[in-house]
């Protein structure tokens, strides 16, 4: 079989010339060669293409990392509101006021507004009375 039919014609000629000697004309999908100057064509288009995605991807860059520094904070804060939703409390270190009660064997500490913020067991050495705390309260109960 030939490789090539029809080579002494010219453009129209040559389509004439295969008309009118083929058995049938089918329509059929097939990759067609590019020629060199093709292939020099798509390799030129390539190096602009990718030249422009580089600029664009630097570009990306610079612009998700201005994104980066404005949503970082928001998104510790973030995690910081939920934590407290969570929890509906937060930890805080203050000066608090320490009471025994020796009668239900136990240690309260108030805030100072008053407001209880922990209590556990006695210790040992808190149940014992000394002069100092019969002196402070006054009475020897």
């Amino acid at each position: 079989m030939n490789q090539k039919l029809g080579q002494e014609y010219e453009g129209g000629a040559r389509v004439r010339f295969l008309k009118d000697n083929c058995d049938a004309i089918e329509e059929i999908g097939f990759n067609r060669k590019f020629t060199p100057e093709e292939i020099t064509d798509k390799k030129d288009n390539l190096a602009i293409v990718a030249i422009e995605i580089n600029d664009v991807e630097i570009e990306k860059k610079e612009v998700m990392k201005d994104f980066k520094e404005r949503i970082d904070p928001l998104q510790s804060r973030k995690v910081a509101l939920l934590k407290d939703i969570k929890l509906k409390s937060e930890f805080t270190k203050e000066e608090c006021f320490k009471f025994v009660d020796q009668d239900e064997r136990l240690v309260a500490y108030y805030d100072c507004d008053g407001i209880l913020v922990d209590f556990r067991p006695i210790r040992p050495e808190e149940a014992q009375l000394t002069i100092r705390h019969l002196a402070a309260t006054g009475t020897n109960d």
